[in-house]
C-alpha cells in the first residue's frame, strides 16, 4: 500500500513580487501578507526585518551588518494516493536559503519554516471541534492526530524528499499562552537561552505523532522563547548559519502575527507566561488580518474532510493500520 503514495514537490520564490497562487492555503501565514492593497510593502518590509535580523545574529565577520541575505522558496507539496493524477494538497512550508555577499556563494538553509497542512485543519477545526461539541469536559479523540503523524513522516522519508532536501525539517512555532516556561541554565550561542513548559499541550502531542520532539530557545535579540520540533539532535545536527536562518525568519514572522509576545516592550524573565492580551507591545508596519485566518481555518478544514478524508476514508484507513 505504501507505493500508492507518491509526491510531487513544487517550488516559488517568496519575494515582494509573489502572489498567491489559487492552490496555496490561504490561511498559510505569507499569504495572509501577499493580498490586498499593502501586499508588496508588506513583503518587501517583512523580508528586511528577516535580513536584518540574520545579520544581527551572524555578528561575526560581519562588521557593517549587511554580509548575508535570506531567500525563501515556498514549498508545496501534493500527494496522490491512488496513482489517479488527481493529487491533493498536502503540505506547504517555507526553505530558506542564504546568501553570502562576501563570497557569493548560496548556503542551503532549512525546509520547514510556517508548516500548514489540511489535514491538520481538518484534526484541529472539524474531528476535534465535533469530538467536543456539547461536552462538558474537554477531550480528545481516538488516534486523534496519527494519520497525519503517519503521513508525514512518510513524506520525510520518501525519495521525493531525500532527492530535494540533504536535512531533515525543523518546524519553528510560537509558545503556548496557556503554560508557563522555566529558564534553565543551558544556553547555546545561537539558540540562546532553553526554556523548559511546566506541562505538555496538545500541539506537543500532535507534534509527537508526526515523529518530532520539541525544545524551547529564546535567541539573542528575541523577547520570548520559540517552540522547535525536530528529528534527531537540534544542537548538532544543523549548522549556527542554517539555524540562524530559521530563527531569523520565524522570530520576524512571530513579531507581525503575535506582537503581543515576540514584539513585546519586556522580555521574559525566569518564570515566563505568554499573554495574547499583552497591552505593552509594538506593532510592525505590515497588515496582518489574523481574524481572517482563524476563520478560514475552519473553511480549510471542511475542505480537506470533503475532498480527501471522506472519498479516501477506506484507502486511509487501511494504510495508517498498516504503517509502521
Amino acid at each position: 500500500m505504501n507505493n500508492d503514495f507518491t509526491f510531487t514537490i513544487k517550488s516559488i520564490c517568496l519575494d515582494e513580487d509573489y502572489h498567491p497562487s489559487e492552490n496555496t492555503r490561504i490561511t498559510t501565514n505569507f499569504a495572509n501578507l501577499a493580498r490586498g492593497k499593502y501586499r508588496q510593502a508588506n513583503l518587501r518590509n517583512a523580508l528586511k526585518m528577516i535580513d536584518n535580523s540574520f545579520n544581527a545574529l551572524a555578528h561575526w565577520d560581519n562588521p557593517q551588518g549587511d554580509r548575508y541575505s535570506v531567500k525563501l522558496e515556498i514549498i508545496s507539496v501534493d500527494m496522490d494516493i491512488e496513482g489517479s493524477g488527481q493529487a491533493f494538497p498536502s503540505i506547504e512550508v517555507l526553505k530558506t536559503n542564504v546568501v553570502d555577499h562576501k563570497t557569493n556563494k548560496r548556503i542551503e538553509g532549512i525546509v520547514g519554516n510556517n508548516f500548514s497542512s489540511y489535514v491538520r485543519d481538518y484534526d484541529f477545526s472539524v474531528l476535534l471541534q465535533a469530538h467536543n461539541k456539547g461536552q462538558s469536559k474537554f477531550s480528545i479523540p481516538d488516534n486523534f492526530g496519527e494519520l497525519h503523524g503517519k503521513l508525514f513522516q512518510y513524506f520525510v522519508n520518501s525519495e521525493a524528499y531525500q532527492q530535494n532536501f540533504k536535512k531533515t525539517p525543523v518546524i519553528c512555532l510560537s509558545v503556548s499562552d496557556n503554560k508557563t516556561y522555566h529558564r534553565t541554565e543551558n544556553q547555546h550561542p545561537v539558540l540562546g537561552v532553553e526554556y523548559q513548559p511546566n506541562e505538555s499541550s496538545l500541539t506537543e502531542l500532535y507534534f509527537q505523532k508526526m515523529g518530532l520532539q520539541v525544545r524551547y530557545f529564546m535567541p539573542p535579540n528575541s523577547v520570548a522563547p520559540l517552540a522547535f520540533y525536530f528529528f534527531g539532535d537540534l544542537l548538532n545536527d544543523y549548522t549556527s548559519l542554517e539555524l540562524i536562518s530559521t530563527i531569523s525568519t520565524m522570530g520576524t514572522f512571530q513579531k507581525i502575527y503575535r506582537p503581543e509576545i515576540y514584539n513585546a516592550n519586556a522580555a521574559a524573565g525566569k518564570s515566563y507566561q505568554p499573554n495574547l492580551k499583552n497591552q505593552d507591545h509594538s506593532l510592525t508596519q505590515i497588515v496582518y488580518d489574523r481574524e481572517e485566518r482563524s476563520r478560514l481555518g475552519n473553511e480549510q478544514g471542511k475542505f480537506a474532510e470533503e475532498h480527501f478524508i471522506k472519498p479516501y476514508q477506506t484507502v486511509l484507513e487501511q494504510w495508517s493500520a498498516n504503517y509502521a
